[in-house]
Formats: structure tokens, sequence, C-alpha cells
């Protein structure tokens, strides 16, 4: 899985665990997603968003892996008829890195409802279905291969019967449209940002604890399926310490595989340059372009881009193929809102 249920702490409230981040291009400027609230959990008391929770899309606008734009989301409680209120506030500079900016409110509405603004900004947030698919054969033999330094062991696997795990399931999605106008304000001619999605959660001492950080798909299936500890910290980390935190660790990772498969004459060399690449861990997009998320490039993710194909192939210096895509996807698009797919 993407982000599904990726550590003991996200765990503990579907409601801020974030299982996937997508960024492209959109009808009007660019598109921000997170997904969270994941119905494979199962049943849970109130379903939706957490009233006590912050969800933020951060926005790195010159390289530095330091967020200098944050749109930060906050929901009330569910009402009698499963809505729940929210607003959005914008904080800009030295001050989105601070959870308590109290930054501009932009907008406000109910979820289940778009709303657009004066500027062109729209919003969307409620239920729709997971665009996201994962054979989980594949995914389990992925995280022992990571976590033993071996092979990816797909023996007597049958591609032929490859099934979408999460084929009919359902998220709680987040959904920001930003006229570029406004998402590149003060950037002058760069176009290149950096994106991440964060959700915190209020503590009873007054400060926020960081539950879910997301940036590239599939970090933590690789790494983190069978070390929950490391998924935890992950989690609860800044993009910028990543490569001096996390990427020695993560170039052992690759390299045990690397050497496993034998397809690099240095394996540690490889896992060191794909370590690079991982980290820090952030989305990079450029404004106004289509968004692939490739082998040759990361340019953003789309809601039909193979990212498990592509991230455990470069891991694995070996073509890895989970033997579906987007065809296994269940859901529909829905009527309500361009970006997601209708919940069944």
């Amino acid at each position: 899985m993407s982000h599904h249920l990726d550590s003991p702490i996200a765990r503990q409230d579907i409601r801020l665990d974030i299982t996937d981040l997508y960024l492209f291009r959109g009808e009007t400027g660019t598109v921000f997603v997170i997904n969270l609230c994941h119905s494979i959990f199962g049943p849970i008391p109130a379903p939706g968003y957490h009233p006590e929770g912050m969800y933020e899309f951060k926005v790195d606008l010159n390289g530095d892996a330091v967020e200098d734009l944050t749109y930060r989301f906050t929901f009330d409680e569910r009402d009698a008829d499963g809505k729940q209120r929210y607003v959005v506030r914008c904080v800009r500079g030295v001050d989105a890195v601070n959870p308590d900016a109290p930054g501009t409110v932009v907008t406000q509405g109910a979820t289940g409802e778009t709303v657009t603004t004066p500027a062109g900004l729209r919003v969307w947030a409620g239920k729709a279905g997971d665009p996201f698919w994962i054979e989980p054969d594949v995914l389990h033999a992925v995280g022992h291969a990571f976590q033993d330094g071996t092979t990816v062991d797909l023996a007597g696997w049958d591609p032929g019967r490859a099934k979408n795990l999460f084929a009919g399931h359902t998220v709680y999605a987040i959904v920001l449209e930003v006229p570029d106008d406004e998402l590149l304000a003060g950037a002058g001619d760069k176009r290149r940002i950096g994106v991440w999605a964060v959700s915190t959660l209020a503590t009873d001492a007054g400060g926020w604890r960081s539950i879910n950080r997301v940036g590239l798909p599939m970090v933590h299936p690789l790494f983190t399926q069978y070390n929950e500890d490391l998924g935890n910290r992950l989690n609860a980390g800044r993009p910028g310490y990543d490569l001096a935190t996390y990427g020695a660790t993560v170039a052992r990772a690759i390299a045990g595989v690397v050497f496993a498969n034998g397809t690099a004459e240095d394996p540690c060399a490889y896992g060191e340059r794909v370590a690079r690449r991982f980290c820090p861990n952030i989305l990079p997009y450029e404004v106004g372009t289509p968004a692939v998320f490739g082998f040759a490039e990361w340019n953003g993710r789309s809601l039909t881009d193979n990212a498990p194909n592509v991230m455990f192939s470069i891991a694995a210096n070996t073509p890895v193929s989970l033997g579906i895509g987007k065809e296994s996807v269940t859901s529909k698009p829905s009527k309500t809102f361009p970006y997601v797919p209708a919940a069944t």
C-alpha cells in the first residue's frame, strides 16, 4: 500500500492517516489532493476528519526543503447529518513552518460541497473512492526483500490472478485547486516546487504532534513494512533532515536487494544514489505542466500513475510489476467534483 495504515501512531486514529498525496495540473490551476481514513481499517465511530487535528499541504518554492507556503485545513465535529465544517488558512514566508502561526483565512465550507473563492481557489472535502491500487502478494514480497536484503521472491505467484487489494474501498479526500499566480506569488520565474503533506494532532500540553508525513509515494512500503519504529520516525521528521537521518538506512536496504539481484557493479554506490533521490522525501512538480510519475522523471503525481511499479523497480534496480494497473480501480468518476472517484 502507499501509506495506508503505515505506522502504529497513524493507526491509532485513521482519520489522521494520510494514505496518498497527488499533485497535478487541473482545470484552472494546480491540484493538491490527500486521502485519509481508509475503509480497509473497518468501521470507526466517527469517520471523516479529526476535529482536533490539522491537515497541511506544504510547498517549498526555492528548493531548500523548507516550506515557504502552507495551506492548512481544520475541521469541526460531525453534525447530525455527518457533515463537517472546515476552515482553510494560507500561511506564507517564515511563518509557514510554524503550526501555531494564524495565517490568513482564505475560505470556509462544509464536506461534500464545492467552494470557489473570488481569487479562484477551489476546495472540496468528503468521502470518495480510493484511486490507488496495490497487489498484496507483491507488496509483501517487496517489504520482505528490503527488510532482509534478498531478491523480491514471487515464486508461485501468478500475475494472471493479480488483484487490487483496494478495489471498492473508500477514503476521505481533501482537494485544493490553486491558481498558478496565487501559488507562485513571490517565486519569480521559478516554477519548480516541492510538495509534501502532514497531519498533526493537538496535544494536551498545547503543542502539535506529527502523525503522518507524505511526499513521494511508496516510501513506507519499501522500508517500513517490517520496521514500524522507522515508520513512526519518518512520519515525525522534517524533509530537510531526511538524508542525514535516514539516508544511510535507505541506502543499505537498497544495496542489499541490488546485491542479491546482481544488477549493479557497485550496489552500495547505487544505494547511495537512489537514497539521495528519495531524500528529502518531497514530491517535485513544475507548475503548469502535465503530471507524470515515471521512471525518467518525477513531476507531480496523477491519479492514474503506477507509482508502485516505478518505485519498486527503481529501488530494486530490476523490473518489479504488480500485474495490475488503473483498470483495477472499480470507482467511477465523481459527479460532484472532477478530481475524485465516486465512493461506492
